[in-house]
């Protein structure tokens, strides 16, 4: 009998020491591989002003961003690493008195389309939620519409920057995962586009963005 307690023992702790081993082989192999998903959520946009700019800083644009992204992840350790890129768009937008059509500045100001490619570095917070930060590049165009009530002009800047953010991603079982970041981005440098694609030099800009969003997505 003392023999057969000892036998249960001695295999009810290799068990236990087997089931972490297994936990964390499978932790590993949620957060890693090709990803791809969608985001939404809130977008804040304050234009900045430079010495040669015509952008308004003293209005901020409200809105929803939205848009998808994609990623490649690795588990290394107690870490995972990863890459990613992302395209959006944005409703956020707003409207100043017109006072003179060649300043576009005064006009309607609307985010255009968004892009970004950075990194991501996380650590496990359990079996299925990772908690991460976040860097890269960003390159954010700009509508902007001018009228004094007879002519309108528009035109496009591109204006570029670096993000900076952090989240928690959650694995919903097998493949899907949902996630909430917070976001914010700065824009130094911007340029006016033309209706035939060139483009004037940079210029000086600081135009500030907070954003908000929710995302579902799947890996692979």
């Amino acid at each position: 009998m003392r023999k057969l307690v000892l036998t249960a023992a001695t295999a009810a702790l290799g068990l236990g020491l087997a089931a972490p081993a297994f936990a964390q082989d499978s932790d590993r192999d949620t957060f890693t591989g090709p990803r791809v998903g969608v985001i939404a959520g809130y977008d804040r946009l304050q234009p900045g002003s430079g010495p040669n700019s015509s952008i308004r800083s003293d209005h901020s644009a409200d809105g929803l961003v939205y848009g998808g992204d994609a990623g490649y992840d690795v588990a290394l350790g107690g870490l995972v690493v990863g890459a990613e890129g992302e395209v959006t768009g944005s409703t956020s937008k707003v409207t100043n008195d017109p006072v003179n059509a060649a300043a576009l500045g005064y006009g309607r100001v609307k985010a255009g389309r968004d892009l970004y490619v950075g990194g991501r570095v996380g650590f496990r917070a359990g079996s299925s939620t990772l908690i991460y930060g976040k860097a890269g590049y960003t390159n954010q165009r700009l509508d902007l519409t001018a009228s004094n009530g007879t002519t309108e002009t528009g035109q496009h800047y591109n204006l570029d920057g670096y993000r900076l953010g952090a989240g928690v991603e959650h694995s919903l079982g097998g493949k899907a995962y949902a996630k909430v970041e917070y976001r914010y981005s700065n824009y130094g440098n911007a340029r006016l586009e033309y209706p035939n694609g060139a483009n004037t030099a940079n210029f000086d800009v600081d135009t500030d963005r907070h954003q908000v969003v929710a995302g579902v997505g799947v890996r692979f």
